[in-house]
């Protein structure tokens, strides 16, 4: 980040970078001029990661120097010429995603640097959802990779980081994958679609609807052939009609059976 000669009040959060002119110094630190209405205060302890006996030696009025903001007052601003963290110890919390760059490979595991204090170990069993024998067959010194916090131990000073917990599983990419493809629409003769089983369906109600021709028995059928040559007009019933046949009827059909025997 460039550093900010004049920024405004409302910008002056913790870590933001500045650029002070040292208009003081005193036996505890020095005042600085960084362009708002109230100064910058930069504490000995502050100077540098080194200890400082004299501020003197450190630091002379007029000089500039770069500084970053570590807490907003109503009368100063208090400043470091240490540059902070990205991540402080009190930032760290487990599932959060954070992304760094490899600094060390082990057997055992990688060490990525995150901005804390101390770098992240990344065990060989968080690098990959698959079998990962030798970190060096994923992963190289220097390439940038995203990981997950799985725990943080401040008193050890230890921080535990996955990167297979930051990418998705393959099952979880397939399933994503089915989601965005379109659904195919499916057509009049898709059987499994709803027009199918409406076709269906309509195709048994007209079938069951649909008037069926009445089977005849034989006498029947021996009546209408007989109706046939008399050349009267004679209603047949159906077998589920129950009537008994008339007694022309009957007159009818034996002369049908003498006629058969006598041709014969």
């Amino acid at each position: 980040m460039e550093p900010t000669t004049a920024a405004p009040e409302s910008a002056l959060q913790p870590k933001v970078r500045l650029t002070g002119k040292v208009i003081k110094t005193t036996i505890a630190g020095a005042i600085l001029d960084i362009g708002q209405k109230v100064p910058g205060v930069v504490h000995i302890s502050q100077i540098s990661k080194e200890p400082v006996n004299k501020v003197e030696d450190a630091l002379k009025i007029g000089q500039s120097v770069d500084v970053w903001v570590r807490r907003v007052r109503d009368d100063r601003v208090e400043l470091t010429m240490v540059e902070p963290l990205g991540l402080e110890w009190r930032e760290l919390e487990t599932g959060m995603l954070v992304k760094g760059k490899v600094e060390r490979l082990e057997t055992y595991g990688a060490f990525v640097d995150i901005g804390a204090e101390r770098p992240g170990l990344v065990h060989v069993s968080e690098m990959s959802h698959d079998y990962v024998k030798n970190p060096a067959e994923v992963l190289k010194v220097g390439e940038e990779v995203e990981a997950k916090i799985l725990d943080v131990d401040r008193r050890k000073k230890q921080i535990r980081l996955s990167i297979k917990a930051a990418t998705p599983a393959p099952e979880e990419m397939l399933a994503e994958a089915n989601k965005s493809e379109p659904r195919r629409e499916r057509g009049k003769g898709d059987k499994g679609g709803k027009r199918g089983k409406d076709r269906k369906r309509e195709d048994y109600v007209e079938e069951q609807q649909e008037p069926r021709e009445p089977e005849l028995t034989a006498f029947q059928i021996a009546f209408q052939k007989a109706e046939e040559r008399s050349g009267k007009s004679i209603v047949v019933k159906s077998r589920k009609s129950r009537s008994k046949p008339s007694k022309e009827h009957e007159e009818i059909f034996d002369r049908t059976l003498k006629n058969r025997i006598t041709d014969k």
